[in-house]
């Protein structure tokens, strides 16, 4: 019987992870699918592991070829494809369990001829995060839409997040070229050939990031990259000549962004030999884009463009080598220059670049602000960060006010500043402290309430909001109660802005009991005759849970293997179930469970699974159903020794790992480690030992670290894999350690657990 979707998987050199890659297609939730395996010449194992697979499960077979490029391995697998619908995947990436399922129900519905889903970037030192490419085009489901309708599509230059009719791909006639950057041209000329197609939100495609930059999206330094990038660049230009202008445009602000950076980024680390050539490619292709979309890109890009035009070589290695270093994170330094500045960019002053290119604006000196530490003391809320104007110095005749605004009500508060770092490397009058008391606190309503931050600085004023939440505390704010009903609840608030809500009489955990069987939920609701419901994943809706209650106050069993069974996760990589609480009562009243509990979470092993309750981001109850991991749930520094604590450590070891720079090569401080009697584990090591013997700044980026660790176990098979960090512990960071003349700060980074140094 033919299948209704063919997978076709191109693969060269992957064998490390075309295991994983193939065991996520063949979880698909979405069971009617062949996949056609593409070995393009593979000079690793990759094409044992195809044999294998293949050998286990018929819905995959496996053809072979001389090393030709991934177009035309893809052209290899259409080939043979039978089914009624076509889908892309990478050999070193994954796919989430409903992700195909989700996407042809989408075409079923709507008969568009192709359907495109959100995507994740994902690898083990730093979790998951989300594919920033995918993030305009796929932020709302969109059903029977076009480019020309949404012009964010041309964003959309990646295969493998979609599903394709294979009849609307064979009237095309679509084949890809044989160079890297296959996918845009491909990927675009659908879009514009497309009657229309749909958008879903949901993730359906998971990015591996490779720590060693080997894969061909990271390789974009070498020059037969950057050839075929530019080839495939003009094919897209091609493609766009007749458009509609809005479509024009979009493409060309596109390639301005993504492509030419790159090529101006290339400047920094292309051989001498090589010059020439990337100065020819880069005029290809800068000489063929608008010049109004060019004159209106970032003021760097056009110093880069003007040196380009100039042909000066040595000025496009300096500019490359300060922005690839980090120099535009924190933004240069002004410098004065008669009655006005100039931003002190490599070049400043030489006749390569019009001067006035270097010139700051007034609107560039706005106002900078971050939240670094938020706590409790002394029944206090306690909030640090910084406020500067950007590209000026800090100094001590500055005045900064910060009030909390409630309502159309401002209530100024008392200010503590000190010396921190800031967005310029130097330690200066930047950082500040805010103490708000139960009594200004009560005053907060349910609405978010906001800082409004007033700075002064020379004789220029700057207001704005205060925002800029860090990792750690910032990240995972703890709330507290202000008196016997008041709940004060920190953390992000519209166009990320830092704020605070009060909670009157909520809904909440107080306490969790388990037994063998079962895990024991008390709370109190903020209404009589309530309802506990849990959330279905995937799926979607809810399920209601058995109550004992006395009168507000009530008690839900949970059978630990009922949620164990019900656990249906759609993350192929971190293989975790979240499922919410909702509290129901009458009149369609229904409220989130509020995590009042205490600071530590709640862990039940069954087997190889563990079921958790703790908060969230937001400080609500979520449980979590997810494979073992090693967690961290505290931090401490005793004497001079970095102390981590935490559960379900098994039998591995401990290190603190660092990546060197452009490699998956890495350098290890192994810890000491004890176990405690409950099964959990404390590891030490030396902080001294964690600051670099040749501690030198190497980067023109003035907030780099000189090293970034993460703490890593390895279990006796040689598989390592990354500590997460637990959320009360992230609530609890950052801790700040000081060795000698440098400065370590243990911080929480996509809920794994790093040491930056200074």
């Amino acid at each position: 019987m033919t299948p209704r979707l063919s997978v076709v998987v191109p693969f060269y050199g992957v064998g490390e992870y075309l295991g994983d890659c193939l065991e996520s297609i063949a979880r698909q939730a979405w069971t009617d699918f062949e996949a056609i395996l593409v070995d393009d010449g593979s000079p690793d194992n990759s094409a044992v592991v195809a044999k294998e697979f293949c050998a286990r499960d018929p819905r995959f077979r496996l053809i072979q070829q001389d090393n030709a490029g991934p177009g035309p391995a893809r052209d290899a697998g259409i080939r043979e494809a039978t089914g009624e619908y076509l889908a892309f995947v990478d050999g070193d990436d994954l796919v989430s369990t409903y992700g195909f399922a989700a996407l042809i129900r989408t075409l079923d519905r709507t008969g568009s001829d192709f359907a495109g889903g959100n995507a994740r970037r994902f690898n083990n030192s730093f979790g998951v995060r989300p594919s920033w490419l995918h993030k305009q085009p796929f932020a709302r489901v969109r059903h029977a839409t076009h480019v020309t309708e949404f012009p964010d599509l041309v964003l959309d230059r990646m295969l493998w997040n979609k599903v394709y009719r294979r009849s609307f791909w064979t009237e095309y006639g679509y084949t890809f070229p044989p160079i890297r950057y296959e996918d845009y041209p491909v990927a675009l000329k659908a879009h514009l050939d497309a009657i229309t197609v749909d958008t879903i939100t949901q993730a359906v495609y998971y990015w591996r990031e490779r720590e060693s930059g080997e894969s061909i999206t990271q390789q974009k330094f070498q020059l037969g990259n950057i050839r075929d990038r530019v080839t495939s660049a003009g094919m897209v230009i091609d493609l766009v000549e007749d458009a509609v202008p809005v479509v024009r445009r979009r493409v060309h602000a596109h390639l301005a962004q993504i492509d030419v950076l790159t090529l101006m980024s290339a400047f920094g680390s292309v051989p001498a030999d090589d010059e020439q050539a990337l100065v020819d490619l880069s005029r290809e292709l800068v000489d063929r884009l608008d010049e109004d979309v060019l004159a209106k890109t970032h003021r760097y890009d056009r110093i880069q463009h003007a040196a380009l035009r100039s042909g000066d070589v040595d000025l496009l290695r300096r500019l490359a080598v300060f922005r690839n270093s980090g120099g535009l994170r924190g933004g240069a330094r002004a410098v004065a220059h008669g009655r006005r500045l100039e931003y002190n960019y490599p070049g400043l002053g030489e006749s390569a670049v019009p001067r006035r290119l270097y010139g700051v604006r007034d609107q560039d000196l706005s106002l900078a602000t971050s939240v670094r530490e938020v706590g409790w003391i002394d029944g206090k809320l306690s909030i640090k960060g910084t406020a500067e104007i950007r590209h000026v110095e800090t100094d001590r005749t500055s005045t900064l006010e910060i009030a909390l605004l409630v309502g159309e009500t401002s209530h100024p508060l008392p200010v503590r500043r000190y010396a921190a770092l800031d967005l310029h490397g130097t330690q200066s009058l930047v950082g500040f402290e805010v103490q708000l008391d139960p009594e200004l606190l009560a005053e907060c309503t349910g609405a978010p309430a906001h800082f409004e931050v007033r700075m002064r600085s020379g004789r220029r004023r700057r207001t704005g909001m205060l925002g800029g939440q860090g990792p750690g505390s910032p990240g995972w704010p703890p709330g507290a109660w202000i008196d016997a009903t008041n709940w004060i609840q920190p953390g992000p608030g519209k166009s990320g802005w830092f704020s605070l809500r009060r909670l009157t009489d909520p809904c909440r955990l107080t306490s969790v009991e388990q037994t063998d069987r079962e895990l024991i939920l008390h709370g109190t609701a903020s209404f009589d005759e309530p309802s506990l419901r849990l959330s279905r994943p995937v799926v979607g809706g809810e399920e209601e849970i058995p109550l004992e209650l006395d009168g507000r106050d009530f008690t839900a069993r949970l059978p630990i293997r009922d949620l164990l069974d019900a656990a249906n996760h759609d993350d192929p990589f971190g293989q975790r179930t979240t499922r919410v609480f909702r509290v129901h009562g009458g009149d369609d009243l229904q409220r989130v469970l509020l995590w009042t509990a205490g600071d530590a979470a709640v862990s039940r092993v069954v087997d190889d699974r563990v079921v958790t309750l703790t908060r969230s981001t937001g400080g609500y109850v979520n449980l979590h159903e997810s494979p073992i991991r090693t967690t961290a749930v505290a931090a401490v520094v005793e004497g001079n020794e970095l102390v981590v604590r935490g559960s379900a450590g098994g039998d591995v070891t401990f290190s603190w790992r660092r990546y060197l720079a452009d490699s998956d090569d890495h350098l290890d401080v192994a810890c000491r480690r004890t176990s405690s009697g409950d099964g959990g584990w404390s590891v030490a090591v030396d902080v001294d030992a964690l600051v670099p013997v040749t501690a030198v700044q190497v980067s023109v980026d003035p907030l780099a670290a000189l090293a970034d660790w993460i703490l890593f176990a390895t279990r006796a098979d040689g598989t390592a894999h990354a500590v997460q960090c637990e959320p009360f512990l992230c609530s609890r960071l950052p801790l700040a350690i000081e060795s000698g003349t440098h400065a370590l700060a243990v911080r929480p980074h996509a809920g794994t657990l790093h040491v930056e140094v200074r």
